[in-house]
């Protein structure tokens, strides 16, 4: 247990993780209550998980991201929350940085946290995924993530700080897993964009901004220099606006395109 004198508890939200969630259970044995809360697996990912000690394993129906976890964190035991996703890991030099802060009178509500992105076997320097951050450590009472369906991101009435160190993020479990969460996210993306009233023009959706998406991508944010995996990260990325912009067209036509995980 660690000695800090603000205690934690680290939340996971995980679905068929098998190849993860030991690992991510494993960067958080510091806290003082772990909750792995499962959306029903079908692989091995719930017997993994009881295989650890001082994890508490709750299984609850999935909506979305931001609704399973705004569900989860108030049942936490204490005021601090960590949270992981599955397919992260906190690093040593992280966990003694959070714990430095909480023994310290936090001056924050929540902090921000830099990642450290892999993708197809190689840690991801640019492409747009350079300057990326989230809140994973933050108040139970006074922090809740965003009602957005998909990359919601916590929002609170205090303040939010930065921490330094980074969590590890293992984006890639094949490309037909990353293709289909592509798919899943467009669907949410379509939906959101026609609820909100944004714009739904076609050309422009369909043509224009799947296109610069990929300038953005390799050039502007230097995917070149991330070589293939660079190059493939920018075509997605293309390739996600395309079919969010595809989807929005045929749902507004009447295409019962279903969200669904």
């Amino acid at each position: 247990m660690a000695d800090h004198t603000l205690k934690v508890t680290a939340i996971i939200p995980t679905f068929n993780e098998e190849e993860n969630i030991a690992k991510a259970i494993g960067s958080v044995h510091w806290a003082d209550e772990i909750i792995v809360i499962d959306s029903f697996s079908t692989d091995n990912t719930v017997e993994i998980t009881k295989g650890h000690q001082r994890v508490t394993l709750v299984q609850h129906e999935y909506k979305n991201s931001a609704s399973q976890k705004n569900w989860i964190i108030p049942q936490a035991k204490y005021e601090w929350i960590f949270l992981l996703d599955a397919d992260e890991y906190a690093t040593d030099d992280l966990v003694n940085e959070v714990q430095k802060v909480l023994a310290s009178e936090p001056k924050h509500d929540g902090y921000w946290i830099r990642r450290k992105n892999f993708f197809m076997g190689r840690k991801i320097n640019y492409s747009g995924w350079q300057n990326d951050r989230v809140v994973r450590l933050f108040k139970r009472d006074t922090c809740r993530y965003e009602d957005k369906k998909v990359h919601a991101e916590i929002i609170t009435n205090g303040s939010l700080g930065k921490l330094n160190e980074y969590i590890m993020h293992n984006t890639y479990k094949g490309l037909d897993h990353f293709i289909g969460k592509i798919n899943w996210y467009s669907t949410w993306k379509a939906h959101d964009v026609i609820e909100k009233g944004k714009s739904t023009n076609f050309f422009f959706n369909v043509i224009v901004k799947p296109w610069y998406r990929f300038f953005k991508h390799y050039i502007l944010r230097f995917g070149i220099l991330d070589g293939k995996a660079g190059f493939v990260i920018s075509i997605l990325a293309g390739y996600d606006v395309m079919l969010r912009g595809i989807k929005i067209w045929r749902i507004k036509n009447g295409d019962q395109i279903k969200k669904d995980k």
